[in-house]
């Protein structure tokens, strides 16, 4: 009998240890997204969609509805203080490179939940998924 309370302890145990674990990593987690993902994230929730590239390459192409917050930018951390930390973000790059940086910088800043667009614009340049405004 004695058996069998110690091992109902120590699974016990062990439930709530794994069950604590993993709530800190949700909640620390950055989510990587695929366009048709961020596109039902932006039809379902108010988000902030943020494009972490230069204003140049924001200039000649970007998501429909995002603003541009240049990752490079002396003024970066002031601009992402402007966001709304209880909203949704949802970052994107060229390649996923800048808005890893950035998705890691926001969640240390308090951001409660933040989205990455795998692979970047560069990935779903072509996809029928997201709108693209290109400048002409």
């Amino acid at each position: 009998m004695r058996k069998i309370f110690v091992i109902s302890c120590f699974l016990l145990a062990v439930g709530f240890a794994t069950s604590c674990i993993d709530g800190k990593m949700d909640k620390a987690e950055v989510k990587l997204v695929t366009a048709e993902e961020m596109q039902s994230i932006l039809e379902m929730e108010d988000v902030q969609l943020v494009d972490v590239r230069s204003e140049k390459e924001y200039e000649q192409e970007h998501i429909v509805n995002s603003q541009n917050i240049d990752f490079s930018s002396p003024t970066f951390d002031e601009d992402i203080a402007k966001l709304d930390k209880g909203k949704p973000v949802i970052l994107y790059c060229k390649g996923g490179t800048r808005s890893a940086k950035c998705a890691k910088k926001l969640k240390d800043a308090g951001f409660e939940k933040v989205y990455d667009l795998e692979g970047g614009i560069s990935k779903w340049r072509h996809s029928d998924k997201i709108k693209i405004e290109v400048k002409s």
